[in-house]
């Protein structure tokens, strides 16, 4: 049974109106995570990781980065990237963000960010973005080039060994980057798993892998947000 406060709420998106799900813990406050949806758009999978986030003390929202629309098949998935609006997906995340940290349930001097393959990469744009504002950005699966010595960020990294989508070679590097300007990053490497692992309504689904992971990932906003 769900724990908590839970619904769809908007906030300022640049000059349009964004939206989100948001999940709020049962005791009313707790420190802040912005979920970040992968390129299938704003699916109940997502809205479910707030939840879970919620159910450990978290304030947990996710913007719908698509305004609405989702995919079911890759193929669908790869024709909504393709039409993306780069400014307004940006503008959506970064009002969130805004709207999460300023929100009555949020405590705590940052938040955290949490994004799964497309949007593990706005997780990490967005730590180097507002850098005030991100303190710990956890990443399934996605990476990016981004300027790591803007942001402050401490950088949790869970990838699959076997991966088409997300080729090793790109992770390391951008894990030497993230070393190389002085940020505190951890990244796993499971060696049964492929992309998508943690999402359950995916094929790729490896519930033990995903059971690990998400131990994990709790374990590090927990240390690197939780401080009351």
């Amino acid at each position: 049974m769900k724990k908590g406060n839970d619904y769809m709420t908007t906030f300022a998106a640049g000059d349009r109106t964004g939206s989100g799900y948001l999940a709020v813990p049962e005791r009313g406050y707790g420190p802040g995570v912005l979920v970040l949806h992968a390129w299938w758009g704003l699916k109940p999978f997502f809205k479910q990781v707030c939840d879970r986030l919620a159910a450990e003390g978290f304030v947990a929202l996710a913007p719908d980065l698509y305004q609405g629309r989702t995919a079911t098949t890759i193929e669908e998935a790869q024709a909504l990237l393709e039409q993306r609006d780069f400014e307004l997906m940006r503008v959506t995340a970064s009002g969130a963000l805004a709207h999460l940290r300023s929100h009555p349930a949020t405590r705590g001097p940052a938040a955290g960010a949490l994004g799964f393959s497309m949007g593990g990469s706005w997780a990490i744009f967005l730590a180097s973005l507002a850098p005030e504002d991100i303190a710990a950005a956890v990443i399934f699966y996605g990476s990016e080039g981004a300027n790591f010595g803007a942001a402050r960020a401490a950088y949790l990294g869970h990838f699959a060994e076997d991966d088409e989508w997300e080729p090793l070679d790109g992770v390391h590097q951008m894990e030497a980057e993230m070393r190389a300007a002085g940020r505190d990053v951890t990244i796993y490497i499971y060696p049964d798993a492929k992309h998508w692992f943690f999402e359950a309504d995916r094929p790729e689904y490896n519930p033990q892998v995903a059971e690990l992971a998400w131990r994990r990932t709790l374990d590090f906003l927990i240390q690197e947000l939780a401080h009351d």
